[in-house]
């Protein structure tokens, strides 16, 4: 088996490609990663290179692959290293570029690496160890893989990496047969404000519409845009995705696509995107012209439940970040990555680092934990 390295996606066979990719996980579909590139989501300017890893056997037959990037920044990861790399800058050292195997501006858990599975040991380790070489023949100062699910995390847990962890809040389905049912399993407090918060929605006159890709059309898509592209300027920021890739992936993965938009009259007023594989949902992005009471929550966490349960999907993954959402039936989740260190003049630091900070990431789900929305006959 060999090694090769593509920087553009759409010069490695698509359908070999998504062969690999389990569980229809829809980030690492090669219609997700093309379309980024295509539309201008990553390259230079966004500090996300493609340095794309694939194993080829004798007969040059794609066999395994791994995405990655050349990252000359952190932005758009959402596991945050800033202070090793001001550590390395207060060394006299570089810190980028850096290699990271990851999907860009996706905090998502998933698959990580591609592999045939009757030789996927085999596969793995000549991946990893390709992967490594880069990284030293490249000089650059790491490799980091980031959101790996737990398939993934124990095959690329080889060669020492640190090991780092996180909190999300995730939903989970428990075999619901409809909201109301997944509402009984809720402390009553906690059931009588979502159900408040719904009826907020329900009663100012809004109209809700749920659209997959088949079912959006460009205008849709240009209002969505609009809107998502506002809560950046608001918040001094810059929208890593646009209207073109948008339209692009609702045309390759119609099936994948959730978009929930919200209309007051003949304006449209709010929405969230969300992606789907087999068993979850991911919550994406949400816009909106101006505030209406609960309509967030609304529109971006029970329309998702709503979805899950109706689609028989165990799992919602609604994004990064929010405690909020605990009260609304989302549980603390654990997300784990893995990084391997190029040189290393602060391993001691680095190690009591992560240890400190994982001991620290487990105590606050411990604590999160115990303010569990759930009735005690419902937390196992």
């Amino acid at each position: 088996m060999k090694i090769k390295i593509y920087s553009r996606i759409a010069d490695i066979d698509a359908s070999a490609w998504n062969a690999l990719v389990r569980d229809n996980y829809p980030f690492l579909k090669h219609e997700f990663l093309n379309a980024m590139e295509r539309h201008g989501c990553v390259g230079e300017h966004a500090g996300w290179i493609p340095r794309h890893l694939v194993c080829l056997d004798q007969q040059d037959r794609l066999v395994g692959a791994m995405p990655m990037y050349e990252k000359h920044n952190s932005w758009g990861e959402f596991v945050f290293d800033y202070a090793w790399a001001d550590a390395y800058h207060r060394a006299g050292m570089q810190y980028y570029p850096k290699l990271v195997n990851a999907i860009p501006f996706t905090p998502a858990t998933g698959q990580r690496i591609l592999a045939e599975a009757d030789r996927r040991a085999e596969i793995v380790e000549k991946i990893i160890d390709g992967a490594r070489q880069v990284m030293r023949q490249g000089e650059f100062s790491g490799l980091h893989s980031l959101f790996v699910e737990d398939k993934d995390f124990d095959d690329l847990n080889q060669s020492g990496p640190v090991r780092r962890i996180d909190c999300q809040f995730h939903w989970h389905n428990r075999g619901y047969q409809n909201f109301d049912q997944f509402l009984q399993t809720l402390k009553s407090k906690k059931r009588k404000n979502i159900r408040q918060e719904r009826r907020k929605v329900a009663e100012s006159g809004v109209t809700i519409r749920r659209l997959n890709g088949h079912d959006a059309v460009e205008k849709d898509w240009k209002d969505f845009a609009y809107m998502y592209r506002k809560i950046y300027d608001r918040k001094f920021g810059s929208p890593a995705f646009n209207v073109d890739f948008f339209i692009e992936v609702a045309a390759s993965l119609p099936d994948q696509v959730f978009l929930v938009l919200v209309d007051a009259g003949d304006q449209c007023i709010a929405g969230a995107l969300m992606y789907c594989d087999d068993n979850t949902l991911y919550g994406r992005h949400w816009g909106c012209r101006g505030y209406l009471d609960s309509l967030h929550f609304e529109v971006c966490y029970y329309q998702g439940i709503d979805f899950c349960i109706e689609k028989g999907l165990s799992r919602f993954d609604p994004g990064a970040q929010g405690e909020h959402k605990i009260a609304r039936g989302f549980v603390p989740t654990e997300t784990r990555s893995l990084h391997w260190i190029a040189e290393q003049p602060f391993q001691r630091a680095i190690a009591d680092f992560v240890e400190k900070e994982r001991n620290g990431v487990r105590n606050y789900i411990s604590a999160v934990e115990a303010h569990s929305p759930y009735q005690q006959s419902f937390t196992s």
